[in-house]
């Protein structure tokens, strides 16, 4: 296939996906980004080399997408818990042997994000070329720096939603779930036994999905993430939350920041372990995107 007819498949949905994107547009690569809702495509830049579509995509339509689009090769910065859309594209890329990388979000061990890169740090110099990979000292240094506490959080991993219903952990407690507005129905059964409140992002499809869940318009709020530190945990001291229960979503999805409030108020956290996939390939560091990306663009 001639050079110019080539197109790197970005699928977005992430604040991540929205910094690699602005490197692949600054060095000029023509890319794809699929997002499932409009509000997402206006967070991209807007350069004749990224076209951004609004839609969601089943296998077949991601068949047609390959097809239509000459699509050479697929990075996937899709959100951790997305993995629908993950699934069938790694599938329609060995069906295809199409070169596959999961740009994944990094996770978190504590009160440090493992394998994080700053991400915004390059998009200014990709420009003159692909920077050497940092050094530990260097890496170690471009992380956020923990808020240091003198409690030690008492943090509940659990390996599904349906593990942590099923259990008593919900019983007589007043919950703050931010977990998203799909997984609320699963909590509707625990409204009688437990006070829940639910943050979810602002939007008609949220707030529908918690009122329906059974979450009253009082113990709903909508934000959206990052959360500052302060407005966190005025929240909880507010709704005198006892235990709070939230997604492996990184730094990205706020969740070192309730890491840390949790551990000032002592309040248990319940982290939720992220979907297992069987990933290709993996890379939570942009120069590895990058070279992913000229790799198979250029050659």
């Amino acid at each position: 296939m001639p050079e110019s007819q080539r197109r790197l498949w970005l699928i977005g949905g992430t604040s991540e996906s929205v910094q690699l994107a602005e490197a692949i547009a600054s060095v000029g690569f023509p890319c794809l980004v699929t997002v499932t809702t409009v509000d997402a495509k206006s967070l991209y830049p807007q350069t004749p080399s990224l076209q951004v579509q609004v839609g969601r995509l089943d296998g077949k339509q991601i068949e047609q997408l390959w097809q239509q689009q000459h699509i050479t090769a697929i990075v996937d910065a899709s959100h951790p818990y997305a993995v629908e859309i993950s699934r069938n594209a790694i599938a329609t890329a060995q069906c295809y042997q199409i070169p596959y990388l999961r740009f994944e979000r990094p996770i978190v061990k504590g009160d440090e994000e493992i394998g994080c890169r700053d991400l915004a740090c390059y998009v200014s110099t990709v420009k003159a070329g692909f920077e050497p990979r940092l050094s530990s000292t260097a890496r170690q240094n471009s992380l956020n720096p923990p808020l240091q506490t003198n409690n030690e959080p008492s943090v509940i991993t659990l390996d599904s939603f349906e593990t942590l219903v099923a259990g008593d952990y919900l019983n007589q407690q007043r919950v703050l779930l931010t977990v998203g507005y799909k997984v609320l129905s699963l909590f509707q059964d625990w409204q009688g036994r437990s006070t829940l409140f639910a943050r979810i992002l602002p939007g008609v499809t949220s707030l529908e999905a918690a009122i329906a869940a059974g979450f009253s318009r009082d113990r709903i709020i909508a934000l959206r993430p990052p959360i500052p530190f302060e407005l966190e945990i005025a929240l909880w001291r507010h709704w005198d939350i006892s235990l709070v229960v939230t997604k492996a979503s990184g730094i990205a999805g706020g969740e070192v920041t309730k890491r840390q409030v949790a551990a000032q108020l002592e309040i248990p956290l319940i982290v939720i372990d992220r979907p297992v996939v069987e990933y290709p390939q993996q890379t939570s560091d942009i120069t590895v995107a990058l070279e992913f990306c000229q790799r198979y663009l250029t050659t």
